[in-house]
């Protein structure tokens, strides 16, 4: 079978499957959607089924779980060429959180069956799955080991640094925009939106940034990354 020309396109600037030759490609595709989501709209909730995996054409995704206070607990947020839900699809597990689109957002569905049948047929593609899964497991212990050793103020000053995209000033600074809105922002980093916001104005009056919306201006990196409070 052809696989439609769109969907091969995309699976081929995916790192999971670039190494794979043509007709590999066809049969991945051949059980592949297009899954467009609207800004808001949950793809899936925690205890569906997993059925298959999803990766990000563009957008932005969100993946959470409410606690039993009814509190949302941020785990991650996922851009373009990112993946997510392989692991519950390889323990044939529902779901353990919910995924909800942020922006308005083009995935590729990939079926449970695609993914089993390629790594029967190829060493290397299993290898790469691991790769990935690992990576992930990589991150999400980071993550803990930030939310169990560092403050509140450690863990916002690292996120900006790290974990936004920096744009240079004139003035020897940088300018970094929260990738979301900061309540998901607050979840993700394990902290509420008024502790948030409240660290925010203490590192602003520090004079060591300046917050205007999303947009964040780091004067001096120096300073900010050896700031002890």
């Amino acid at each position: 079978m052809t696989a439609p020309i769109k969907i091969k396109s995309l699976l081929t600037n995916v790192g999971l499957f670039k190494e794979l030759a043509p007709d590999e490609l066809d049969r991945i595709a051949a059980l592949t959607r297009q899954v467009r989501s609207a800004r808001s709209e949950i793809l899936f909730h925690r205890g569906d089924e997993a059925k298959g995996f999803y990766v990000i054409a563009f957008g932005q995704i969100k993946l959470a779980f409410v606690s039993d206070r009814g509190d949302e607990k941020v785990v991650d947020v996922l851009g373009p060429g990112q993946s997510f839900g392989e692991a519950v699809m390889f323990m044939e597990r529902p779901h353990v959180v919910t995924a909800q689109a942020l922006v308005d957002s083009l995935l590729l569905y990939v079926q449970r069956e695609a993914v089993f049948d390629e790594l029967e047929r190829d060493p290397r593609f299993a290898r790469r799955m691991i790769a990935g899964l690992s990576h992930r497991l990589h991150h999400l212990i980071g993550d803990l080991e930030a939310y169990s050793m560092r403050s509140g103020t450690q863990r916002i000053i690292g996120y900006l640094l790290h974990g936004c995209s920096p744009s240079a000033t004139q003035d020897g600074g940088i300018e970094v925009t929260l990738p979301t809105a900061k309540n998901v922002v607050a979840s993700l980093l394990n902290l509420t939106q008024e502790r948030f916001s409240r660290i925010l104005h203490d590192l602003a009056a520090e004079g060591l940034i300046e917050v205007r919306g999303r947009s964040v201006l780091i004067r001096d990196v120096e300073r900010l990354r050896g700031f002890d409070p």
